[in-house]
């Protein structure tokens, strides 16, 4: 269902933007369709027990998963390179999903200490309640994030550019890192876009948004994605998107949906306003 289109894999990003995932009813509609509905018909009760059981393809229930959705993480999958995606009601949904969906009692994560500050409190206050320990470390130094490392360490998390200190960490030394000792790579990359950085493609497992930022871009609602692997992603993380109920409006993501088609001419105009920015404070003696 939020497997990467086939037919955007040679598109460019600016094209994706507009029509990766795009899915159209039998009324052939020109934008994509918002389906503000709880449930959904079926056949009879054979097929209607087919699909709660996860035995034939079909919604079910909007908590689950719903069309309008579907469409948006479809998106999100060819943007990202990822197999696929799934939405949350708000960007620390996604963050308290990747990390509570992946880990257990005993386990060990360290993280980045330049975080937003709802991210320090999942890690530094709700992670203990749960019997799990996480260690802040420098998230410019590979040195301590090596040892930090413990042999019950089950994931590194990071943001880069980091919330709101714009620090860079090192991708690729953090992927090596967890890959030598099998632990899980969550990064929240909602500053630079996968228009602009793939961390999927340095090492990361998992990539999270704050899909109220950049992905709608215009301030009118909130949302959370997470993608990544489909064993991950349609398997544990589901299960625990469809029992603790973090879903996403299907307006939302209609919204959203609209926000992403003009998403590469926001990032250029950003980019080039930040640009003016810099080189104005570079010549100003009281900077």
């Amino acid at each position: 269902m939020t497997k990467r289109p086939r037919d955007s894999e040679d598109w460019r990003p600016a094209t994706r933007l507009v029509h990766a995932g795009g899915r159209r009813s039998q009324f052939g509609e020109t934008s994509e369709a918002l389906y503000l509905t709880s449930g959904f018909v079926y056949d009879g009760p054979s097929e209607a027990e087919a699909r709660f059981k996860g035995e034939a393809d079909g919604f079910v229930y909007s908590r689950y998963a719903n069309p309008t959705l579907a469409m948006l993480e479809d998106r999100l999958c060819a943007l990202e390179g990822a197999e696929a995606a799934r939405l949350t009601a708000s960007g620390m949904a996604a963050v308290a999903a990747a990390i509570f969906s992946n880990l257990k009692a005993g386990d060990h994560i360290v993280a980045g200490d330049a975080l937003f500050g709802s991210s320090l409190y999942i890690l530094e206050e709700l992670v203990p309640r749960f019997g799990m320990s996480a260690t802040m470390v420098r998230c410019t130094d590979n040195e301590a994030w090596k040892a930090a490392i413990r042999p019950e360490t089950k994931m590194l998390f990071y943001e880069t550019p980091t919330n709101p200190t714009l620090e860079i960490v090192d991708m690729d030394a953090i992927g090596k890192m967890a890959a030598d000792i099998g632990a899980k790579v969550v990064v929240d990359n909602v500053f630079a876009t996968p228009l602009k950085q793939r961390p999927l493609q340095h090492g990361a497992d998992i990539v999270i948004y704050s899909a109220t930022k950049h992905i709608d871009g215009q301030g009118r609602c909130l949302g959370g994605a997470i993608v990544g692997e489909a064993d991950y992603v349609e398997g544990p993380l589901h299960d625990y998107l469809k029992h603790t109920g973090p879903a996403l409006s299907p307006f939302n993501a209609w919204v959203m949906l609209k926000g992403l088609e003009t998403l590469a001419i926001r990032a250029e105009k950003h980019i080039e306003s930040a640009a003016q920015v810099a080189e104005f404070l570079a010549t100003r003696p009281e900077v």
